[in-house]
């Protein structure tokens, strides 16, 4: 008996210090509570505590006039491109160039083998020399029978035969010299040459391989001059005209050039809805398949522009600096628009006549105040 009550008294024992220990947690959590409620600042009763800035400078955002631009890539593209095959079927005996040679018109790139085609020129040669000795036979009868026949010793028949062998020798070897020069033609053909001064770039066949007609051998670009082929919107179709002025930017070189649209390809591709507008273009270091960004100018309008140096990137986040009518400064999210030149376009999160620091924009601080502000 005397040890139920033991445990008894053990159990209350228990449960009084666990019910003064949520006590004094409790009693803790409500003196944290009050002495955070008397710290708090009720609104209209005094001043948030802000970081004074200084050196910086301020700008009120105006709307401004801009040139308008459409903005589009393309592909810079050699003016003159030269796909060279060969035409006739034979086993290259010889290649000159490799790729990223330099060419000149005219030059011998690569031969095939012609002794099938030289033993042709050689017999149509032979057939040509016995058609001359043949037609000259021919004239020379000719010639005599014609005499015979004045003298009314020849009938008109017999006369009419050998008008006719003449003829005959005469198609005879008009033929053999067309056979020769189609043997010559053909002859030529083992020999390729360049037509066009421009760079091998690209090279599909090795000596010894056999060249078939129509086979792509060698590609040479003429490097002189290039041209920017534009995927250009359906909705600017009828708006762009050839000798329009438009900025080229190459990236991949850094170089930014101005060309002038030589041709557009009014048909529009059903997949991408756009039409092709050709730019041509100048400048050294190009090459064929370069990417560019093109501005094509497509009237004016009035933007909100800052200076790039106003932005400021936090992570992913793009924003400014704004300052209120009191001086208090907030980071606001942007949403950036088209560039121009070392101005962007702002298309959300400012309005005109806003105020954003542009000057000292590392001395700013997201709920600080301004103090001894430059305005401009």
């Amino acid at each position: 008996m005397k040890g139920m009550m033991n445990k008894k008294a053990g159990r209350h024992g228990l449960t009084d210090v666990f019910l003064m220990t949520r006590y004094a947690f409790l009693l803790t959590l409500g003196l944290l509570l009050l002495a955070g409620c008397k710290e708090k600042v009720k609104p209209g009763s005094a001043e948030i505590h802000r970081k004074a800035i200084t050196g910086v400078s301020v700008t009120a955002i105006q709307l401004s006039e801009v040139n308008d631009y459409y903005e589009t890539s393309g592909t810079v593209r050699a003016k003159t491109i030269s796909v060279i095959s060969s035409r006739v079927m034979g086993t290259v005996t010889a290649l000159m160039v490799k790729e990223g040679d330099r060419v000149n018109a005219g030059q011998t790139l690569m031969t095939i083998d012609d002794r099938e085609m030289a033993e042709r020129v050689k017999a149509a040669d032979k057939a040509l020399e016995a058609a001359r000795l043949n037609k000259s036979l021919a004239d020379t009868t000719y010639k005599r029978y014609r005499e015979i026949y004045d003298e009314r010793a020849l009938t008109e028949q017999e006369m009419d035969q050998v008008e006719t062998q003449k003829k005959v020798a005469e198609a005879e070897y008009e033929r053999a010299k067309a056979m020769l020069s189609e043997a010559q033609v053909s002859h030529g053909f083992a020999r390729i040459t360049a037509p066009i001064a421009g760079v091998v770039t690209e090279r599909s066949i090795d000596r010894g391989s056999m060249a078939t007609p129509g086979t792509p051998l060698l590609t040479i670009e003429n490097i002189s001059s290039f041209r920017v082929d534009l995927h250009v919107d359906e909705r600017l179709s009828g708006r762009l005209k050839v000798g329009m002025s438009v900025d080229i930017f190459i990236d991949s070189t850094g170089q930014q050039m101005r060309g002038k649209i030589t041709e557009i390809i009014p048909s529009v591709d059903s997949m991408s809805r756009t039409f092709m507008a050709k730019v041509d273009i100048g400048g050294t270091g190009l090459k064929n398949g370069l990417y560019a960004r093109a501005k094509i100018p497509v009237g004016t309008k009035h933007a909100i522009i800052v200076p790039k140096a106003a932005l400021v990137e936090k992570g992913q986040l793009t924003g400014v600096y704004a300052v209120d009518e009191k001086g208090v400064v907030t980071y606001r999210l942007v949403r950036v628009g088209k560039e121009y030149d070392n101005n962007l376009e702002l298309l959300s999160g400012i309005n005109p006549n806003d105020k954003i620091i542009t000057g000292g924009i590392d001395k700013a601080v997201d709920g600080g105040i301004l103090q001894n502000v430059s305005a401009q």
